[in-house]
């Protein structure tokens, strides 16, 4: 019996693919997605990557085109506050407005419960509270969860890191 239908986000490294195949061994439906971002040769091999991986490993893989919300969220952000002055950080706007927002919705209407990345922390609930903290990983050397600080507690509570421990 599945433990619930997951989505991982698989960018063709390591991380990723070795975060899909501990869900399924753990029993969860996974579902391999990459989203093209960037259409260029490298995003092209790393899209394959993922899905020899997804294949190798025996889950469904299907590439999402984000290239439009990439280049509206992110590339033209980062270009409006480059201009102001501001030093903007693309990749935790990418995390904000893509991995956990556009993705998140992605998942939820194929039935996912949560998504699930390679990065490197972890979540924990107060037991007093009910609230959601988004944690140091385990190895202090691999933590991630500096880029992740700006996930809202509806995002936290449909994440998952396997890799933080």
């Amino acid at each position: 019996m599945s433990k619930g239908r997951v989505i991982v986000g698989m960018s063709g490294g390591v991380d990723s693919s070795v975060a899909a195949m501990l869900l399924k061994e753990q029993g969860y439906d996974v579902i391999g997605v990459t989203m093209e971002m960037w259409p260029n040769e490298n995003s092209k091999k790393a899209i394959e990557d993922a899905r020899r991986v997804a294949e190798n490993i025996g889950i469904p893989f299907e590439v999402l085109d984000f290239k439009k919300e990439f280049r509206e969220c992110v590339v033209n952000d980062f270009m409006e506050q480059y201009q102001k002055g501001l030093t903007p950080n693309p990749c935790i706007r990418c995390n904000n407005t893509l991995k956990f927002s556009f993705l998140l919705d992605k998942a939820l209407e194929l039935g996912c419960e949560y998504i699930v990345t390679g990065h490197y922390a972890r979540i924990l609930r107060d037991p007093e509270s009910g609230r959601y903290l988004l944690c140091k990983a385990a190895d202090p050397g691999k933590d991630q969860s500096y880029v992740l600080y700006c996930l809202t507690q509806e995002q936290l509570a449909h994440v998952q890191f396997p890799l933080g421990n």
